[in-house]
């Protein structure tokens, strides 16, 4: 993969300039993409492992070694994808890549590349001081900012229950203090599991929690690419990080580790007509 920038780093992640409250609904047709968990392991045709910078370490100043295939770090349990990091060290005689970090956890990445369409993740996630779970959207090629991300969801555990949506691309990013997106407050996000939901259409960006949308960003800024390049379809990523410029801003509390990301189901639905 391209050694994109992935994540915001900036505490002024999702800028509520880009806030909305309305209904936003998922159609009653079967998805063309979904995957419900209900197998006994991570479906190796629908997903795959992103250990890149294991050896270099990741982006962002991130503490973990993302694994593959691992039990520890990705299992199904009971119907849901469970994502796990753990405060452990493990070694190179095991793990080639293991480039020394005390965190283990799982990047997973949609084989399927996907685009305009409705999507929903039904997730559950850890509210732990370093963990920083997202769900979120990268191009499989090309240059950060520039390619663009689209942030669904991203939460940092030391600002627990306050979910982030955002846009990246070469105007409008973290980097410049541009980007946009919004935030909203789920006190239970924690506990109980949520409906994290995306809009993608050429002229908007949108979205929203448990039907209610809370951000979106209309393409209707000059520039070309450089302010819109969300135009062809992207690879869809499921990760729990530990620490980083972000999400460890306030530290690691190695106490609350294991951290858990749950997630119930991923459904994608294309265009219609």
């Amino acid at each position: 993969m391209t050694p994109f920038l992935v994540f915001a780093q900036a505490v002024t992640l999702g800028a509520t300039n880009y806030t909305v409250d309305e209904p936003m609904s998922v159609p009653a047709s079967a998805p063309a993409f979904a995957d419900e968990f209900e197998g006994r392991g991570v479906d190796r045709a629908k997903w795959r492992y992103d250990t890149a910078r294991n050896a270099a370490g990741w982006y962002n100043n991130e503490r973990q070694y993302y694994s593959a295939a691992r039990q520890e770090n990705a299992r199904i349990e009971r119907g849901a994808l469970v994502i796990e990091a753990r405060r452990e060290t493990l070694s190179k005689a095991r793990f080639a890549d293991w480039g020394g970090q005390a965190y283990t956890s799982t990047r997973l990445v949609s084989r399927r590349r996907l685009g305009y369409g409705v999507y929903e993740i039904r997730a559950k996630l850890p509210c732990g001081r370093g963990a920083w779970p997202a769900i979120w959207m990268l191009p499989p090629d090309g240059k950060w900012p520039d390619a663009g991300e689209i942030d669904i969801m991203e939460m940092v555990g030391w600002d627990p229950n306050v979910i982030h949506a955002t846009l990246h691309s070469g105007a409008f990013n973290h980097a410049k203090g541009t980007q946009r997106g919004a935030q909203k407050r789920i006190p239970t996000s924690c506990t109980a599991f949520h409906r994290y939901q995306l809009d993608w259409r050429p002229e908007s960006i949108t979205i929203g929690i448990d039907g209610r949308a809370h951000m979106r960003v209309a393409n209707d800024q000059p520039g070309g690419a450089a302010a819109w390049p969300f135009t062809r379809p992207y690879e869809l990523i499921l990760n729990l990080a530990v620490g980083g410029d972000w999400g460890g801003q306030k530290g690691i509390d190695n106490a609350a580790f294991p951290q858990r990301m749950s997630v119930d189901y991923v459904r994608y639905w294309a265009p219609q007509g």
